[in-house]
């Protein structure tokens, strides 16, 4: 099988491309800079690179890397949190740039070439659902997605058509975070949440790779959150 996984150069794109090329899969890890392209290549995949925010790239993309079997997109931002009181609209409006709109886009134009019976996977985020205050511009971004998920899966059949949802996973989206205080964060969340960790990038991986595998799933939105809804 071959897998393009856009947003495959870090973090859950970078481990399902681990995991995928460890399963004999080919792989073709997609993202913006070539400066982490060698942790790609050191896992066994191809790299190359695109900027998901342009819709003409992306079309372009797809037509030059010809047939494949699974599509997983992984591509995400860091805008859009805050509390709505105080929530810059632009802010908003550019974490839907750099997660919905190329997400979709690359779905879009994937379709020209993903061989029948194929996957795409959309990767988002379980603030979606989470009823966290000051995420409700996060929330928008990722249930857009999720909302699209089961119209799709009816409508590109026989293209199978998931979501997975993290909960909070120790990924470089993180980074922008002080190390002390993320130490401080993920100690909490850990002791929220119903098996008592923090997430880690392989976790995610393997459900990526269930729903890429399974020939009978599709239309599902999987979470992959280490029981965030139990915790309350």
């Amino acid at each position: 099988m071959r897998y393009i996984i856009v947003g495959g150069t870090s973090g859950i794109g970078l481990a399902t491309a681990k995991m995928a090329a460890a399963a004999g899969h080919s792989v073709i890890a997609v993202g913006r800079d070539p400066a982490k392209f060698g942790d790609a290549e050191s896992v066994g995949a191809a790299t190359a690179q695109l900027d998901a925010g342009d819709p003409e790239a992306v079309r372009h993309f797809f037509r030059e890397h010809g047939e494949f079997d699974h599509l997983v997109l992984c591509v995400s931002g860091s805008s859009g949190a805050g509390n709505f009181r105080e929530l810059d609209m632009n802010d908003l409006r550019k974490g839907f740039e750099g997660k919905f709109w190329p997400q979709i886009a690359c779905a879009q134009a994937a379709l020209q070439t993903i061989r029948p019976g194929g996957s795409i996977t959309f990767v988002g985020a379980i603030s979606s659902r989470a009823m966290k205050p000051g995420t409700a511009g996060l929330a928008a971004i990722n249930a857009a997605l999720e909302a699209m998920v089961p119209i799709l899966a009816s409508e590109l059949r026989p293209t199978r058509v998931n979501a997975v949802v993290p909960g909070v996973v120790d990924t470089p989206w993180w980074s922008r975070v002080p190390e002390a205080a993320k130490a401080e964060l993920f100690e909490k969340l850990a002791s929220e949440v119903a098996v008592g960790r923090i997430g880690q990038p392989e976790d995610l991986a393997s459900a990526i790779m269930l729903v890429t595998s399974n020939t009978f799933v599709t239309g599902a939105i999987l979470d992959c959150d280490g029981g965030w809804k139990l915790k309350n």
